[in-house]
Parts: structure tokens; C-alpha cells; sequence
């Protein structure tokens, strides 16, 4: 049984907390969470694609401090940057459900026991397109087309798609706002972040990040 519960502890918390205190968890907490707030201001656009690190941070929580508490962070972090830089819009809960999964799937894949050299790179990969499809795709776009047919798509929105699909359906507004809209280059940049970033946190062995 003890040995069963060791094993569960390994995976739901990453090294760098594993042994820490409660006290100190809550700290990690606190700091990833704090990081996830500063995602939210860091926005900002160039012509028509807006960027944001919300993606870096989110994954970066769930390395960090692993799936569960990173779940939490990443969840506590977006909404409190919401109330904090709102711009005047109202909450949207799929958003923070969104990149609370980032930091769920990213704390599970980096646990996968992988050994080869370069290994680390390839979890990297998977995090990346787990997210494009799960949260990217699946959650956010999923929750702003239900929102939209509910209040009507922004006319930029309907214009690009009468243009290039004629249509209003589910996967022509998801094309537009993947590729037209800019949340795929958003989301590359914040992968390229993740690769740059990683390598560099793993060489702070303090941290006891493991990517071969």
C-alpha cells in the first residue's frame, strides 16, 4: 500500500515539490500561479494576430510543479489575471478550464519514463500537440463558437468565413481561427518559447527537472 501511494505521489507531483512541505506546496503554488497572472498581461499584437504566453505559462506550471497542482495554478492564475486586466470583457470559464488541461497534460507526458537522449524533446512534442488538439481546438475554439452562435460571430469573423467557406459551421469558424484569426501562430510562438526555455530550466539543478 505504501508503496502504491509512493508510486501515485511520483506521478502526480513533479521532483521539484515531491518532498516539500505543505506549506511549501502552497508557495509553488502561489508562484506558478503568480506567473500564469503575468500571462495575462503580456499580450500584444501585430496587425490582425494577437499573442499571448498564456500557453507557456500554463504547460510551464504543469512541469514545474506537476499535473494536480499545476491544474490548480494554472486555473487560480487565469482567472485572477481576468480580474485583474478584464479590458472590460465578461469571464470566460472555457478559457481558464483551457489552460488549466495545459498544465494537466503537461504534468502527466513530461512523467512518461522515456530514457533515450532527447527524450524530453519528444515529451515536449506530444505536450505541444496534445494541447493544439485538446485545449487549443477542443476546448477554447469548441467554447467560442457555442458562445458566439449564442451572441452572433463578430463581423470579422463572418466575413472571413463567407469568404473562404460559405459557411458558419463548427470547422470552417475553427480553420478561421486557427489560421486567419492567428491562434496558430500564437500557439507556435509559445511553443518555440516552451524548447527555448525547458533546456534552460533543466540546467537549474535545484529545480531537478530531468529532460534527456
Amino acid at each position: 500500500m505504501e508503496k502504491t501511494q509512493k508510486v501515485w505521489k511520483r506521478v502526480l507531483f513533479s521532483e521539484v515539490i515531491l518532498e516539500k512541505s505543505r506549506a511549501q506546496k502552497i508557495a509553488w503554488i502561489a508562484v506558478t500561479a503568480a506567473l500564469c497572472i503575468l500571462a495575462n498581461f503580456a499580450e500584444f499584437k501585430f496587425a490582425d494576430i494577437q499573442f499571448s504566453l498564456t500557453i507557456f505559462a500554463s504547460v510551464l506550471a504543469g512541469i514545474l510543479i506537476g499535473p494536480v497542482l499545476g491544474f490548480v495554478a494554472s486555473m487560480l492564475g487565469d482567472f485572477l489575471g481576468f480580474v485583474a486586466n478584464s479590458w472590460g470583457f465578461l469571464y470566460m470559464p472555457w478559457v481558464g478550464i483551457s489552460c488549466a488541461c495545459m498544465a494537466l497534460i503537461a504534468g502527466f507526458v513530461m512523467k512518461i519514463p522515456l530514457a533515450f537522449r532527447g527524450s524530453g524533446y519528444v515529451k515536449l512534442t506530444i505536450v505541444c500537440v496534445l494541447v493544439l488538439m485538446i485545449c487549443t481546438v477542443g476546448i477554447n475554439t469548441t467554447g467560442f463558437y457555442f458562445y458566439y452562435t449564442k451572441v452572433g460571430f463578430t463581423s470579422k469573423a463572418l466575413t472571413l468565413i463567407e469568404e473562404h467557406f460559405g459557411s458558419n459551421g463548427y470547422f470552417a469558424y475553427a480553420l478561421v481561427r486557427l489560421l486567419f484569426m492567428g491562434q496558430i501562430w500564437n500557439s507556435l510562438f509559445n511553443y518555440a518559447l516552451l524548447f527555448a526555455a525547458v533546456p534552460l530550466l533543466n540546467a537549474a539543478k535545484p529545480l531537478k527537472i530531468s529532460i534527456r
